[in-house]
């Protein structure tokens, strides 16, 4: 009998958005032999991969992608994809989810690059509420695979590819089955523990928002300055460091040991320092990156309510204090002008308020759990 969920050797691959990450991940892939189809929902991206036929990489990786399929459909996009990389920010799930869902085939993997705080949970349920009949495997990486800038319509520069990323499914038994297939073109990847792990350890939440909340005068100010060198100065690291205490102490909420933002950093660049500050200052892989020149962006409209706010949520539901995370989310949502904890990810809306630790951990593993109210 046939395997539903086959590791196939040369396996055709969809990524699924056309920005920084999408780019970097499409053009390194089809570099390396394999049959790739980009999908962006707007044309506008497209039209200088269109033009090249596939694209240029510069940086760690160097040479062109030649891609199989550029386009805006997303039938045409995974309709013969055996593996599915997702690729967006993660506000784009939701998205995502509602876009794949008329189009999934049986034994179809589905890989959120990265899942960011509870992503491959609220995949799952959007295709679960919209009756999604096909046998797929959902799950989510740690962290995106690469440290990279688009610099034209069809060119990529990669600064840094990051050595370990753990992955998790919502089915927890076939994660071996994941990394099995992701490891014919990546060795980088790793099994992951379960969704849970692998959301509270989704490093992005520590340095993303608060380093352009305190770096937001220099941003709006135009200022051209090395973002996780220069913009995290030893005092701004501080606030990193509460960040990040107080996203390990939820995750112990709910029994999950989750890697300090200074191992993350041996673990992803093997860069080692004493403190936080340090291993920043040490890591080649964020030389060069630049910070963003404005407020809206994704390093605040996605990582406040995609991975502040799902963390805040759960310490407030397993009575964890967040004082730091719930200033960060309040002064985002005030420099933006937008309510970050009506549009994140809480409790609620991922359908698991009310909740027990037991429903919860059963859930991590693919077990159904009884009703809540």
């Amino acid at each position: 009998m046939k395997k539903l969920f086959e590791v196939l050797e040369k396996p055709v691959i969809a990524v699924l958005g056309a920005g920084h990450g999408g780019l970097a991940m499409a053009g390194h892939l089809a570099l390396m032999g394999y049959e790739v189809n980009l999908f962006n929902r707007g044309e506008e991206r497209l039209w200088g991969v269109k033009s090249s036929g596939g694209i240029e990489l510069t940086g760690e990786v160097s040479g062109f992608g030649p891609l199989k399929v550029i386009t805006t459909n997303m039938e045409e996009a995974i309709s013969n994809a055996n593996v599915i990389m997702v690729v967006v920010p993660a506000v784009a799930h939701r998205y995502m989810a509602e876009n794949v869902a008329p189009c999934l085939k049986d034994g179809q993997m589905i890989i959120l690059h990265p899942g960011r705080t509870l992503g491959a949970l609220e995949f799952r349920q959007v295709l679960n509420s919209l009756k999604v009949k096909a046998d797929v495997i959902v799950s989510e990486a740690q962290t995106f695979i690469y440290a990279s800038r688009a610099i034209g319509p069809s060119q990529v520069k990669i600064f840094g590819i990051k050595h370990s990323i753990p992955v998790a499914s919502v089915r927890a038994h076939l994660i071996p089955v994941v990394i099995s297939q992701l490891r014919v073109f990546y060795p980088q990847f790793v099994p992951g523990d379960n969704i849970f792990k692998t959301s509270f350890e989704n490093i992005g939440s520590v340095f993303h928002p608060a380093l352009c909340i305190l770096n937001s005068g220099w941003i709006e100010d135009d200022a051209e300055f090395q973002f996780y060198h220069e913009g995290a100065t030893e005092s701004v690291v501080k606030i990193l460091e509460k960040t990040d205490a107080e996203r390990i102490a939820v995750a112990e909420a709910l029994g999950i040991q989750a890697i300090s933002a200074r191992q993350w950093f041996y673990m992803a660049y093997s860069t080692a320092g004493n403190t936080l500050f340090e291993a920043m200052r040490k890591n080649p892989g964020y030389r060069g990156i630049m910070a963003p020149r404005t407020l809206k962006m994704r390093y605040l409209e996605e990582d406040v309510p995609c991975s502040l706010v799902p963390i805040a949520s759960v310490g407030r539901m397993f009575k964890v204090p967040t004082p730091t995370i719930d200033s960060l989310i309040h002064i985002a949502s005030l420099l933006n002008g937008v309510d970050y904890w009506a549009i994140g990810r809480t409790v609620r809306r991922m359908g698991i308020e009310g909740m027990t630790l037991r429903d919860i951990r059963l859930m991590a593993i693919g077990e159904p759990v009884k009703s809540h109210t």
